[in-house]
């Protein structure tokens, strides 16, 4: 008796195989003992599309007969390949999780046993912790009050905070007719002091000065000539809307590195403002008369401290250092790190802009701590917490995640080089070099994003962080689409969407976390839980608002004298009047009813004059134009087409 069929019981098709077929409406298997055809996958697989059997192809007619099969009307290339995909996206099996072995254990183990074998009680530990805060706390507070004591100027008294983008003047009409809301325009001083980094604020949105549209960069017009080094400080004149804290950096009174202190003294009118490179800020030129401006006064003498926010950086680095050294439980490492970072950047290296004293601004980051520490709580718990389970290596976890905190703490100074300031399309736009930059972030971001996927792959998480992220994306697409609403990232909102994908123990992930546990901290403790989508006018600021532009005609043009005249402004769209500027200082104002729509305006002199023009509603003005030219000659330049700011 042939015995073939018990020998081999991958021939045997089986009365159980046979009903199964029946059942969902197939061909009946052959009863035959020859292994020509086989329905049973291997190892119980029910991937009845899989060519590879051992004992041969299943026919195609063979594998779509069954009932069972839902997805009859995909092709079958495409089935095959989206099953390909699914069994590459589980992974291997069994997982491959993913654990750091520290290089050189014993040491990098050494300060948590030393700890261990002094403090063995947790009472002990937690006296120890609470006495180490209380260190940091001391060291810290009696710094930043010593950075916070203005001192006295001698002669001019006790210095005023000012912000870096603090000036005299306000672009557009803001200061009124004549600027009288700017006076006074001379005999005036004010002590001021300056906080660091003040180089690195730059107008968001286009002011012009003259023909000149200045964006994204430092606003600071005038300085000494460059063929006069030898020139005292106080011969150094400014224009009265350059901000203040570039114009002290650019004249040497101030540092960008530390801040300091200075006196800036009203000069009134002044002509021709001279642009130079000086200390890292290239100031703007202006050949005609503005009616406000000032220089600093040299030769003084104070007891004022300047900012020792690089002293208060090295404090809070050593202790979180040696917490991070010290400490083996992520529930004791991550709390404190996160409060030490974000009371140290909303109160020293990168603060809300405020004027006000250091009580108030307290006040304000407190407000923004606790809803920040609710946020970071649940994301300790999904994404820290797990990744630094069971983690020995306290140095590595040091360098790269303790490391990478402050690198994303700080990216006012860390990635200060990138020019994108916000992320909407009209500001990558408008900025030089913002998209080429943009387009390397995210090939970076990518590749980034492939290692991760590798690593969750081998863990078998993959599908489960496909959904994720697909939730994640589909809530963006709904964002862009909300009308009236523009969606704006923001660096906590682009921490909260990649922290998930770091919940890997690896190296990498260990840096990528803590990068982005500090992008969170400086944007929550800078800005605040800002929102997500924001109307058009919230975006704009001051900038451009794509308004109507009047239609303006020079009449007659002499050297000391020339007459404009403009059509009616569109009373059905709101506008009543028209503003003009000269020399970026409004000089003229029409409305209706005040008679024939034209005006005539006079010089004593041949200086050139820069004329800008405007609807209104009310004391509000729509867009400017850009300018126009009369030169001294007389000669008048039309303006070109387009606003300017």
């Amino acid at each position: 008796m042939d015995t073939s069929e018990h020998n081999h019981p991958e021939s045997n098709t089986g009365h159980g195989d046979r009903s199964r077929w029946e059942q969902d409406g197939g061909p009946e298997a052959s009863t035959s003992t020859s292994s020509t055809l086989q329905v049973r996958s291997r190892a119980g697989s029910t991937d009845l599309e899989d060519s590879h059997h051992p004992d041969g192809p299943i026919p195609v007619w063979l594998r779509e007969s069954s009932k069972s099969f839902h997805w009859k009307w995909v092709p079958y290339p495409v089935r095959h390949f989206a099953r390909a995909v699914a069994r590459w996206t589980a992974g291997p099996g069994p997982p491959q999780m993913q654990k750091i072995t520290p290089f050189f254990p014993t040491v990098q183990e050494a300060p948590v046993k030393l700890i261990a074998r002094y403090f063995p009680r947790p009472i002990h530990k937690a006296a120890l912790l609470a006495f180490f805060l209380f260190c940091w706390l001391l060291t810290f507070s009696l710094v930043l009050r010593r950075s916070a004591s203005a001192g006295n100027i001698k002669g001019y008294g006790r210095p005023q905070p000012i912000w870096c983008g603090a000036s005299y003047w306000s672009s557009g009409n803001s200061c009124g007719l004549n600027g009288n809301r700017c006076r006074p325009f001379d005999n005036a001083n004010l002590a001021f002091r300056c906080p660091a980094n003040c180089k690195a604020v730059h107008v968001l949105t286009p002011h012009a000065v003259g023909t000149q549209e200045i964006n994204y960069k430092p606003f600071v017009i005038g300085g000494p000539a460059e063929e006069e080094p030898a020139q005292s400080i106080s011969d150094y004149i400014y224009r009265g809307d350059s901000f203040v804290c570039q114009a002290a950096i650019h004249a040497g009174v101030v540092s960008n590195q530390k801040g300091g202190y200075g006196v800036v003294k009203l000069a009134g009118t002044h002509t021709n403002f001279t642009g130079t490179f000086r200390n890292g800020i290239k100031s703007i030129s202006f050949d005609a008369s503005f009616p406000k401006s000032f220089s600093f006064v040299s030769g003084l003498s104070s007891d004022c401290i300047r900012d020792l926010r690089w002293p208060l950086l090295a404090v809070t680095v050593i202790f979180t250092t040696i917490l991070s050294l010290c400490t083996a439980s992520t529930a004791v490492f991550f709390p404190t790190v996160f409060t030490l970072l974000f009371f140290h950047v909303g109160l020293v290296s990168d603060p809300p802009r405020t004027d006000s004293d250091y009580a108030s601004l307290t006040s304000l980051i407190i407000g923004r701590f606790l809803p920040a520490a609710f946020v970071a709580a649940v994301f300790y718990r999904y994404t820290v917490k797990p990744q630094q389970r069971d983690l020995h290596a306290y140095f590595e976890r040091t360098i790269l995640w303790l490391g990478g905190a402050w690198v994303g703490s700080l990216n006012n100074y860390t990635f200060d080089f990138i020019p994108i300031q916000r992320l909407t399309p009209s500001d990558l736009a408008a900025e030089p070099g913002a998209r080429l930059a943009l387009v390397i972030v995210v090939v970076l971001l990518l590749s980034i994003a492939l290692g991760q996927i590798y690593y969750l792959r081998l863990e078998g998480r993959l599908p489960k962080y496909l959904g994720i992220y697909a939730i994640f994306i589909s809530f963006l697409i709904v964002c862009v689409i909300v009308p009236s609403l523009n969606l704006r990232i923001h660096h906590y909102f682009l921490a909260l969407l990649l922290l998930p994908g770091t919940r890997l123990q690896t190296r990498p992930s260990l840096l990528y976390q803590g990068i982005l546990v500090g992008l969170f901290i400086n944007g929550t403790a800078r800005w605040g839980f800002d929102s997500i989508l924001q109307t058009t006018a919230a975006l704009r600021g001051d900038g451009p608002l794509n308004s109507l532009l009047p239609n303006i005609t020079a009449v007659a043009s002499t050297a000391s004298n020339i007459t404009f005249s403009w059509t009616l402004p569109p009373f059905a769209k709101g506008f009543d009047g028209i503003s003009v500027l000269v020399n970026d200082v409004e000089r003229h104002r029409w409305y209706h009813g005040e008679g024939v729509p034209q005006h005539t305006f006079y010089r004593a002199d041949d200086e050139k004059e820069y004329f800008r023009f405007a609807y209104m509603r009310g004391s509000s003005t729509a867009d400017f134009t850009k300018a126009g030219v009369w030169e001294g000659t007389g000669e008048w330049r039309k303006m070109e087409k387009g606003p300017g700011r």
